[in-house]
């Protein structure tokens, strides 16, 4: 379901400058960084990349998921982390996202950890924002 302007408690505001080789920052300083193709798409490599971005933000986001989800199942995920492979390639419009999110959830069984990474899957922003969009994987 969507959310109007009316819903939002808050709002992140970055700004990029040439593109893929230049510079992103957030207006409010806390980011700033170089970016740059990667060496893969013909790039220098020397910055970081908006896919490299991109898997930090889904990453952090799909732990909270987790965090809220295992707290309403009474799970322990502690000490758990999530990695997301964001993948860059040509598809018939130019290029295409995939990705893979991987969760490590050490104090449950394996069948724990899969429901809990599915249903952290329907209520991070993320998996929302990306849904029907791009092929997202999920593994334990």
């Amino acid at each position: 379901m969507s959310i109007t302007q009316s819903d939002v408690a808050y709002t992140a505001v970055a700004t990029a400058e040439n593109g893929r080789d230049g510079r992103v920052a957030t207006h409010d300083g806390k980011l700033d960084v170089v970016v740059n193709p990667p060496k893969e798409l013909g790039g220098s490599g020397a910055g970081t990349n908006p896919e490299q971005l991109f898997a930090a933000g889904y990453s952090a986001c799909f732990q909270g998921a987790l965090g809220v989800v295992a707290k309403n199942e009474n799970a322990d995920i502690s000490g758990s982390t999530v990695t997301a492979e964001v993948g860059i390639g040509k598809n018939d419009d130019g290029f295409g996202l995939i990705v893979k999110i991987s969760a490590v959830i050490p104090n449950v069984d394996v069948a724990t950890a899969k429901d809990l990474i599915e249903k952290a899957h329907q209520v991070c922003p993320y998996s929302k924002a990306t849904r029907g969009n791009i092929t997202v994987e999920l593994a334990v």
